[in-house]
């Protein structure tokens, strides 16, 4: 047999650094327009997007609270995001968020429909007026802006989240109009998700249980109410505690993502099993 010779001429090189594969979450240079996005699960919303690169239209009716979320968006992402003030119930101002949108970044990769209003009542209370302002907010806004978005979205193969409400698969007296329009809205999501996908878009809904400084806060509620609403969550979700506006913003980015290339017309309940329980 022939002696092995070793050669130890040979130099220690650097090891190969391999650089980790591309976030799915990786939303750099996608264009992401967010409804309702002066605080709540739309900031919420907005952060989480700024975080994985998004370029952002943040929509809301104030002024004041839609700055400074943007200001927050500037802080984890050098990007500014476009700021459009709407009145979700006009027509011309939600036309005006798309024509914006477009004429800043020429593309819609992800439409955020979350802008929503809740009304207390019920069908002895409710007065049409309450019943109207909610209908147009909730479902006839969003079908408009959706209807507007669409071809941009068919262009980049694009998808839509609609933030719904655990009161869209499930009945709760009290705010009758409330859980009427979140119902449709789950029903859009459904059928418009069948029409899209053979063009490429996506749609889903997220169904959220109490969320703490959320739409369930109404203009009509007092803090004392409120706070038993967040009490009563103590019940009603599983681990006992009322949800956090981030913990639904990070499943509106997952549904947005690659990771959910195969999901769609899903009514996903964020909400700790609170769907899943027996009445209390």
């Amino acid at each position: 047999m022939f002696p092995i010779k070793f050669n130890h001429s040979i130099d220690l090189q650097e090891p190969v650094v391999i650089p980790p594969p591309p976030s799915p979450l990786d939303f750099k240079n996608k264009v992401i327009i967010i409804t309702g996005a002066n605080s709540g699960i739309g900031a919420a919303t907005a952060m989480e997007f700024a975080k994985w690169g998004g370029l952002l239209t943040v929509v809301g009716h104030n002024k004041a609270s839609l700055r400074e979320v943007a200001d927050k968006v500037i802080d984890v992402h050098e990007h500014s995001p476009l700021i459009v003030h709407a009145d979700m119930t006009k027509q011309e101002e939600v036309r005006h968020i798309v024509d914006k949108t477009m004429a800043t970044y020429g593309r819609i990769d992800v439409l955020v429909n979350n802008a929503s209003v809740v009304e207390i009542g019920n069908i002895e209370t409710t007065t049409m007026d309450q019943y109207d302002r909610v209908m147009d907010i909730n479902i006839r806004a969003v079908f408009q802006l959706t209807s507007l978005a669409v071809p941009h979205l068919i262009d980049t193969k694009g998808c839509i989240v609609n933030v719904s409400s655990i009161s869209g698969i499930r009945s709760f007296p009290g705010i009758l109009a409330y859980n009427i329009s979140k119902a449709a809205l789950d029903q859009f999501t459904r059928c418009i998700a069948l029409e899209l996908r053979p063009k490429g878009v996506r749609c889903n809904s997220v169904n959220p249980s109490v969320i703490i400084k959320d739409v369930q806060k109404s203009d009509s509620m007092d803090d004392e109410e409120y706070e038993a609403i967040l009490e009563q969550s103590m019940i009603t979700h599983a681990s006992g505690r009322a949800g956090l506006e981030e913990e639904v913003a990070g499943v509106i980015a997952f549904l947005a993502s690659s990771m959910a290339s195969f999901i769609t017309g899903a009514t996903l309940p964020v909400d700790d099993g609170h769907h899943a329980m027996c009445a209390r």
